[in-house]
């Protein structure tokens, strides 16, 4: 099992000095994939998670691609609806050509009603709009030869049964986000079920938990997937990979701005996770 790191690319710390070191330290480390996420537009809504500056994936990634040499790169997730298809379709062969086949799309919805609002995409067709340019995005990586570059795989992001679906229609894993492994267990039954029911094979999982090692276990029920003990981390990333998931991300964010200034928390837990890989 593949284990990547979701890099934040947002916050008062977020420069190019630190985005830099935070490449080089997932890649120093061994971990295969380095994945952000995506906001145009820091709206009020936005702004109260993820502040600003906030640094664009495609240019980010593109940029990181030239510090690094193997890790694969990527989007978690990158908001379909905010862009128009075609222009993701080349920005994201491009991408792929120039960092030697290393990208992976994942791809969501979107949650931001006021960002929506600003960029002026309707909020309520984000689902509809979200399975047309991904339709578009296919059609051109595949006819269009100076869109092509291989078939750039897609994750699709999101915890509702829309998204399961969405991933078993497009033949592209699921990629759940910061959930708890109670719930992900149920989730899988119905995945399974929603399956069955489109009569479509179960599609592979990648999903992105937290990274927040505590000194003393963590119980009860709201405990998310990856805090805790070093000893609970690897407990759940052993059930992530005995429930069919060939990847999964951790995610070192905790939702205070003021963590992108000390990223070096950050790095020692990432560098607990590696020493303890099998």
């Amino acid at each position: 099992m593949r284990i990547g790191v979701n890099v934040p690319n947002f916050g008062p710390g977020t420069h190019p000095e630190h985005l830099a070191r935070w490449a080089e330290t997932v890649e120093g480390l061994g971990f295969e994939l380095l994945m952000m996420s995506d906001h145009v537009a820091v709206t009020p809504d936005v702004a109260e998670q993820y502040p600003a500056p906030f640094y664009e994936p495609f240019t980010t990634l593109a940029w990181m691609a030239g510090i690094t040499t193997g890790v694969q790169l990527g989007t978690t997730v990158l908001i379909t609806p905010y862009r128009h298809p075609l222009l993701v379709a080349r920005m994201a062969a491009n991408l792929h050509q120039l960092s030697g086949g290393r990208l992976i799309l994942g791809v969501g919805v979107g949650w931001a009603r006021k960002e929506f609002e600003a960029l002026g995409v309707p909020f309520e067709r984000r689902g509809a709009l979200t399975d047309a340019h991904l339709r578009t995005l296919r059609t051109a990586w595949r006819n269009d030869a100076d869109y092509r570059s291989g078939q750039i795989p897609l994750w699709i992001g999101g915890n509702s049964d829309a998204a399961m679906r969405r991933a078993l229609r497009f033949d592209a894993p699921w990629h759940p986000l910061r959930f708890t492994m109670p719930w992900f267990r149920e989730a899988l039954v119905r995945l399974k079920g929603i399956s069955a029911r489109l009569e479509r094979p179960v599609p592979g999982l990648a999903p992105r938990i937290r990274l927040r090692l505590t000194g003393k276990p963590v119980d009860g029920p709201d405990r998310r997937a990856g805090e805790g003990t070093l000893e609970q981390l690897l407990e759940d990333l052993e059930e992530l990979r005995l429930a069919g998931a060939d990847t999964v991300l951790l995610d070192p964010y905790h939702g205070d701005p003021d963590e992108t200034l000390r990223p070096e928390k950050a790095w020692q837990a990432l560098a607990v996770v590696a020493a303890h890989r099998t």
